[in-house]
């Protein structure tokens, strides 16, 4: 790959070549070509899915064996939440509109979630991800991420941060309803699309409706639970070890781009099954380097940004699933009972020395 020349541009050029190079070298390596065979071929599987679930509950009627099906219900949309999210990227088609179409159908019409709500709250991530004042993300009412956060809360509050990295999990159970809930608050908002919150809506009640129609209303009050608890959890478990327990950035620093999304987040290692369980955010680091790559590509890129990064000295981060899921825990529980700051680490306190003399790119 080629490498800069320290002799011939200034430093702050130096950063920015760094991304700008490797980008290059994946785009003349061909790895940012669609993979619309595959997206198809996924769909198809999902569509077909949601059909034999479907049918199942029809079929079975009053019975609790329906409760299995509301688990599978929960996994099948979890997959297509994952397809909303490389629509929403652009990883599907070459067309914006036809990827923005393809996003509002799976996300609004199917999983009954608002895509625009989804995409702003994303793409700010995308931009500052793990910054305190940026990134939504760690912005969360729920969980404290920061000493600061924690000192602001009540008795209750702080008991409940000390012990969130145990929690964390099985409030995820939870996430399910949290999104559907957000979603709507977004759009019953003024200037948001009606169009959308008509289609969620319609999505919500005709499924809520069926249920309570084909089922009498304690099974089909667990079929709901069940499912949105399954789907919850299991899309929350996908995200969290992306950046959760990785340096936080500190208010106003600027980084250079490539810095930006390699320090700040966490690969998971793992074959097939995990890519297939994490929807390929496992390879988060190459997602958030080039967000429109389409998902099975991740996997090829990912020894040539490996080796970048150790070329240019920038930490790279990968561990197994087991380990990634200790991190956010033992993170989660150390800032809950203010055992450590999260810029006391050398990483972070690196960048913000950094940042006292230059601002980066």
């Amino acid at each position: 790959m080629p490498s800069v020349d320290a002799g011939r541009v200034s430093t702050q050029e130096q950063y920015v070549s760094l991304y700008t190079d490797l980008l290059r070298t994946v785009r003349e390596l061909g790895l940012l070509r669609r993979r619309q065979g595959y997206y198809y071929v996924r769909m198809s599987l999902v569509a077909v899915a949601l059909v034999g679930v479907g049918t199942g509950v029809v079929v079975l009627g009053d019975s609790w064996w329906q409760l299995v099906l509301a688990a599978l219900l929960g996994l099948v949309l979890v997959q297509v939440a994952f397809l909303s999210h490389d629509s929403a990227h652009r990883q599907i088609f070459e067309s914006a509109a036809r990827n923005d179409l393809t996003a509002r159908i799976l996300a609004g019409g199917v999983a009954g979630m608002s895509v625009t709500w989804w995409r702003n709250k994303h793409s700010r991530h995308h931009a500052a991800p793990n910054q305190v004042d940026k990134d939504p993300d760690v912005q969360l009412k729920s969980i404290a991420f920061t000493p600061e956060a924690v000192a602001l809360r009540g008795p209750v509050g702080q008991w409940i941060a000390a012990r969130q990295g145990w929690l964390f999990f099985p409030l995820l159970t939870l996430e399910g309803l949290a999104l559907h809930a957000s979603s709507l608050r977004q759009l019953c908002q003024r200037g948001a699309s009606r169009v959308e919150l008509s289609v969620v809506v319609t999505r919500l009640v005709a499924y809520v409706s069926a249920l309570y129609l084909l089922m009498p209303v304690g099974k089909a009050t667990a079929f709901l639970g069940v499912q949105l608890a399954v789907f919850g959890f299991c899309l929350g478990a996908a995200f969290a070890p992306n950046h959760k327990g990785m340096p936080l950035v500190p208010k106003g620093m600027k980084i250079d781009f490539l810095r930006r999304q390699v320090l700040m987040s966490r690969n998971v290692r793992g074959g097939v099954l995990t890519d297939f369980a994490m929807g390929g955010l496992n390879y988060q680091i190459e997602h958030h380097l080039f967000p429109s790559m389409p998902r099975p590509t991740l996997r090829k890129v990912q020894p040539i940004v490996h080796e970048y990064c150790e070329l240019h000295g920038v930490k790279y981060t990968e561990v197994g699933i087991v380990e990634s899921y200790k991190v956010v825990i033992n993170y989660l529980n150390n800032v809950g009972i203010q055992a450590r700051d999260p810029f006391d680490c050398p990483l972070a306190a690196q960048l913000r020395a950094g940042s006292a003399g230059r601002d980066f790119a």
